[in-house]
């Protein structure tokens, strides 16, 4: 029985990609000043302190699927993962831009941006509305991720982002092959997956995003404007996007909803996707 145990644990551990990289890995001594692009470092910074906050979603997440034991310990492994992201985007951002202070800007959002960690049921409705969130963030991140690498030139973030994009495609299988064993129990109807979804996806106007973004590029002593913080945000990461980006993470997340991406509703979606994203491309950043 132990020999079962541990065979399952290593798969579940392969899985989610378990120490394939760490900071130590990082080519640190290729750091070219010389290329370092102002608007990434802005997303950088932002996005150290979203990636790093993962403990508390994986919290969350063991309160929802508490009797879930294989899961829990899942989660628990993926946001280590997750927050060595946000240490390794940190320390660049701070290469990038010596002013920046990790460690404060963290202290501040997580002083005031929490997530409802006493929750007991998913606030998605249903464990498997949860797991197509968790497919829906895993699927942007990923193409979020890479639209940086393929952006830039500047050796050490690439090399970041490349691993970093690696782990959350191998985050969205987990996350996917959980949904699997959900959507058996619960059998949601399609329309219901895919309004979870669209609601997920809609979520980036959200505070957690914009509170990042104040935090990790403003002083504490400016006054917190989250719309004006949302539009700088979206509209930075924006363009840092291709459409080929942008229409692998729709295909990714139509997958989780049951949904071909090359269907004519996926072809329509993956549209309306890109068409999302050139709208806060042409909108003005705020300064």
């Amino acid at each position: 029985m132990a020999g079962c145990c541990d065979a399952r644990k290593e798969g579940m551990n392969e899985s989610i990609g378990m120490g394939t990289w760490t900071l130590d890995d990082i080519p640190w001594h290729r750091f070219d000043a010389t290329k370092v692009d102002p608007d990434l470092v802005t997303v950088a910074k932002t996005a150290s302190l979203i990636e790093h906050n993962a403990a508390d979603y994986a919290s969350y997440l063991r309160s929802v699927f508490a009797d879930d034991e294989e899961f829990t310990a899942a989660a628990t492994a993926w946001a280590a993962e997750e927050t060595q992201h946000g240490l390794a985007l940190g320390r660049w951002a701070r290469m990038a831009d010596p002013a920046f202070n990790f460690e404060d800007a963290l202290r501040r959002f997580v002083a005031g941006y929490r997530l409802p960690l006493t929750a007991t049921e998913s606030v998605r409705g249903s464990r498997s509305g949860e797991l197509i969130a968790r497919c829906v963030v895993e699927s942007g991140t990923s193409s979020f991720y890479s639209a940086v690498r393929d952006r830039t030139d500047e050796p050490v973030i690439k090399a970041i982002c490349q691993r970093i994009a690696a782990d959350e495609f191998r985050h969205y299988k987990l996350f996917y092959t959980y949904l699997q064993r959900y959507l058996a129990s619960e059998r949601p109807t399609r329309l219901r997956r895919l309004r979870v979804a669209s609601g997920r996806f809609l979520e980036v106007d959200d505070d957690e995003l914009s509170f990042a973004y104040h935090c990790a590029n403003h002083a504490e002593s400016e006054p917190y404007d989250r719309v004006r913080a949302n539009i700088a945000y979206t509209g930075l990461v924006a363009r840092t996007y291709r459409r080929g980006h942008v229409e692998r993470a729709a295909a990714m997340m139509l997958k989780a909803c049951g949904v071909s991406a090359d269907g004519w509703f996926g072809r329509v979606a993956r549209s309306i996707a890109w068409m999302h994203v050139q709208r806060h491309q042409r909108r003005p950043i705020p300064v």
